[in-house]
């Protein structure tokens, strides 16, 4: 069984195994100790008996700027997923669930609209994922990755905006349920 706990710096050099799959985005280390430092409560890792990193969680809690408070691309306060990953052995054991539980219960704790995430429209085992857990596709966001997971060929791919309502959002206010009709510039999203 996996012991869930906070990221600490020292995981750094423990996030491999999770890494190496082609479908999660890997940073620098400065990106990950950036997350580690102003949103410690949602960057969660998994590990198990041994000490190993078999599944990680990033995310933040953000806003759009106030001046675009009138755009129709603007987003109001909400939690949002960098990143979640289980390394291949540790998957189909809801790892991957049980971190992005936790999130939404510090996205919830933290009043936030919804929890959002971006996936590759190719994911398909992932867009699965979310939609069991509740997010549906809020629109889609052109060429938002700078590369092609499955086809060489292409210098782009196009990522699904994901949403989940949270508690506050009563009225569902943040979600639709055409999603996949409205798309938008990566230059359109904040």
């Amino acid at each position: 069984m996996a012991n869930f706990r906070r990221f600490r710096p020292d995981d750094l050099n423990k996030l491999s195994k999770c890494n190496l799959d082609p479908l999660t985005e890997t940073y620098e280390l400065g990106f990950y100790l950036q997350y580690y430092a102003k949103w410690p409560s949602l960057f969660q890792v998994a590990e198990d008996q041994h000490g190993n990193i078999i599944g990680y969680i990033m995310g933040k809690l953000e806003s759009s700027p106030d001046v675009y408070q009138f755009s129709e691309h603007y987003l109001p306060w909400h939690a949002h997923i960098t990143a979640v990953t289980v390394a291949p052995e540790a998957r189909r054991l809801g790892i991957g669930k049980l971190l992005t539980e936790q999130l939404e219960v510090a996205a919830d704790a933290n009043n936030t609209w919804f929890v959002d995430l971006f996936v590759r429209t190719t994911n398909f085992k992932a867009i699965a994922f979310y939609k069991s857990m509740g997010y549906s596709i809020f629109r889609v966001v052109k060429d938002y990755y700078g590369d092609h997971s499955s086809d060489p060929t292409r210098s782009s791919e196009d990522a699904y905006d994901m949403r989940k309502p949270m508690k506050r959002d009563v009225k569902k206010e943040h979600i639709r349920e055409d999603g996949e009709k409205f798309e938008v510039d990566p230059s359109d999203v904040w």
